[in-house]
């Protein structure tokens, strides 16, 4: 039986992984066997951060590997792949923290995508840090909607940043942030996530893209996830720029549970199961009528319930 390694994936390329060995250097393996998480198909079966083991095969002067464990994840970041929509995609595993970077301008904001987002991190408790970047192309309009969701989701608990990584404003800050930590970094297409990560990790040199003129929309620059070593210590995953998330594998109740003020005040609703939606003595939607909940979340919330109902609706008939 060939001498079993221990390693951490640091980029995902479909079919091969690269893995940072104990000894820093990096080997291409492949998988052996077939992996799953909790039941669901899954397009990538290991993702960048986690820890596996593999043993090495040498031929023709290369020496490759082979995946044959993954050692148990501290949490995970999973989403409705893009391609196949039966199947969930892996973005990252054993996470301290996550970026998100998003811009009001240059394209113009879709609040709706941050609430997405922060369903992925919520079930795990993975802190989240929202970076409103390209603060430097903002009109005093777009400074005012700064203002009014930086109060929205800094009193329900995440830490808010106006960033500029044309001007370096705050990026002092955000590198003091990610260091030590390992550190996932997302963001819709064209928010400027690769080039702010050149200013945060200097000599990395990611290829950064226009927006397109035509669409108004970012273009993808970052093909697969990757993880990068910090200088001063931690590490950072970059992911491809994401253009919409849906969620396959979550049920109504899901998104109750983890959207941080209603399942707060879930514990009062009359009913257990409780939608906060048409129910009476609904506690939720006590606290909305009172102005206590924001109803942009709210709207969201609703937005992404009917979504998921309607795409359990289809995958039952789909059977029958």
């Amino acid at each position: 039986m060939p001498e079993l390694k221990q390693g951490t994936v640091v980029k995902s390329t479909g079919s091969w992984y690269i893995v940072r060995t104990e000894d820093n250097t990096e080997i291409s393996c492949r998988i052996v066997g077939k992996f799953r998480l909790k039941g669901l198909k899954l397009t990538n079966p290991v993702a960048v951060g986690d820890f596996v083991k593999y043993h090495e095969e040498k031929s023709d002067d290369q020496t490759t590997g082979s995946i044959v464990e993954i050692l148990d994840r501290r949490n995970y970041v999973i989403r409705q792949s893009p391609r196949k929509k039966h199947n969930v995609h892996l973005l990252a595993s054993n996470i301290d923290q996550a970026l998100l970077v998003v811009t009001i301008a240059e394209p113009k904001l879709k609040q709706g995508f941050i609430d997405r987002f922060l369903i992925m991190t919520e079930p795990y408790d993975i802190p989240v840090k929202i970076v409103f970047n390209k603060s430097d192309v903002y009109s005093e309009e777009d400074l005012l909607m700064y203002e009014y969701l930086k109060t929205i989701y800094e009193n329900i608990g995440y830490q808010t940043y106006l960033v500029s990584a044309q001007d370096n404003r705050n990026t002092e800050l955000l590198k003091e942030i990610i260091k030590d930590k390992v550190t996932l970094i997302s963001g819709q297409s064209g928010v400027g996530k690769s080039t702010l990560l050149n200013v945060l990790v200097p000599n990395l040199d990611l290829r950064t893209t226009e927006i397109s003129e035509y669409t108004g929309k970012g273009q993808h620059t970052t093909t697969f996830a990757e993880m990068f070593l910090l200088e001063g210590g931690g590490s950072i995953i970059d992911t491809p720029g994401i253009k919409m998330l849906s969620f396959n594998h979550l049920e109504v109740q899901d998104v109750a549970h983890n959207f941080k003020e209603i399942f707060i005040l879930s514990k009062d609703c009359k009913f257990g199961d409780c939608t906060h939606r048409n129910e009476p003595k609904c506690a939720v939607k006590d606290a909305l009528d009172q102005g206590f909940i924001s109803e942009l979340r709210y709207s969201n919330y609703l937005q992404i319930l009917e979504e998921i109902e309607e795409q359990n609706y289809w995958e039952r008939h789909s059977k029958m």
